[in-house]
């Protein structure tokens, strides 16, 4: 029986996941996975697909070239793989009389917030025409500068777009282990995570299959970002029986990752895939005001100010070893910011001639890490 309570679920499905671990899309896998995705959708939950697997479908039809090991090499079997992919989505939904839409995304189709809602609108158009949203990243094209740099963050993204309620990370393991599972067989699988932090990062391992480009790390990326969003976050193997129903209906399936219980403004939700321009070092007053207080940055608490960018751009906020914070939008160029660091807010506009308010970043253009 399905949950009824109908919701926006996302399910990420990993490159080992597709081929079951060999070197080809494995049909059966697919099928069995979609039959779940449309048991939901009949039941009117609201389904987007981030698909990974591009360029092991280009290997496949291309029946296993040897390429140089380059990245026009990827992006040529992307560019052949991801055609057959969307075709292979097509077909087997089509047994269940469901369309699919294709959305192919890099960083600069989120990186302004301009842009950012116009994909949202996109994809909010496919769900209320029942139709299932399938993403990727345009590998064909993307480069290392515009990439989102692998399906776990880009499925973390797709959820903050679509609003969703959970977010599924399939994978080739059970979800999250105290260790290596594969090394250590001691470990223990963590049923429940309400917080990630530096600790919980460390003991994260890398794919078992080597097929993909995300591994543990990645996933632990994806749950902190999607949680912030107030969306909940599930790591589960994708060769369990009836995986995704199960975690619609709340099994205890995998390691479930607890959002946050004050989610962040959906205005905010565009900087999670916003670039970087530069980077601001801060003292430890700034820092404990930022994380501890709730309060906005001031030119006061800043040490140093790194690389070129412009107002209105974003950048990282880190303390005085380089840590990150929290990241936003800075209302002062990085010109500035050097000539008004350390100085009172009262100072600026002595200093510059001119002034944007007292503050470099203010509280409700930032996020915390």
């Amino acid at each position: 029986m399905i949950n009824k309570k109908q919701q926006i679920v996302v399910v990420k499905l990993g490159t080992s996941v597709l081929t079951a671990g060999s070197k080809q899309l494995d049909r059966a896998r697919i099928v069995e996975l979609i039959r779940q995705c449309a048991c939901l959708h009949q039941d009117g939950h609201k389904i987007i697909i981030v698909t990974s697997g591009a360029i092991a479908a280009g290997r496949e039809y291309l029946n296993f070239p040897t390429l140089p090991n380059t990245v026009a090499s990827k992006q040529l079997l992307a560019s052949v793989g991801q055609s057959k992919l969307i075709q292979l989505w097509e077909q087997l939904f089509s047994i269940y009389k469901i369309y699919i839409g294709q959305m192919l995304l890099t960083r600069a189709d989120l990186e302004d917030r301009e842009r950012f809602l116009n994909a949202q609108d996109v994809l909010k158009a496919m769900l209320d025409n029942h139709i299932i949203p399938v993403i990727n990243e345009n590998d064909a094209v993307a480069t290392a500068e515009i990439k989102v740099g692998d399906n776990d963050n880009l499925s973390a993204l797709a959820a903050i777009l679509a609003e969703a309620d959970k977010l599924i990370l399939l994978t080739d393991i059970e979800g999250l282990y105290t260790a290596d599972p594969r090394s250590d067989v001691n470990a223990k699988l963590i049923h429940e995570v309400d917080h990630i932090d530096d600790k919980l990062l460390s003991i994260a391992g890398d794919s078992v299959s080597g097929l993909g480009t995300g591994g543990m790390t990645t996933k632990l990326q994806a749950a902190k970002v999607a949680g912030s969003a107030g969306i909940e976050v599930v790591i589960a193997a994708g060769n369990r029986a009836n995986v995704i129903i199960d975690i619609i209906n709340n099994h205890p399936v995998g390691t479930r990752f607890i959002p946050q219980k004050t989610p962040l403004e959906h205005r905010k939700h565009w900087l999670f895939g916003a670039p970087k321009a530069g980077k601001v070092l801060l003292d430890d007053g700034a820092v404990n005001a930022i994380l501890n207080n709730g309060s906005s940055l001031l030119p006061k608490g800043i040490l140093k100010v790194e690389k070129d960018f412009s107002r209105g751009e974003v950048i990282d906020i880190c303390d005085s070893l380089g840590k990150h914070i929290a990241r936003g939008v800075s209302r002062y160029n990085s010109d500035a910011l050097r000539q008004i660091a350390g100085r009172h807010s009262q100072e600026i506009s002595n200093i510059i001639g001119y002034e944007y308010g007292p503050v470099a970043v203010h509280r409700d253009d930032m996020i915390i890490k």
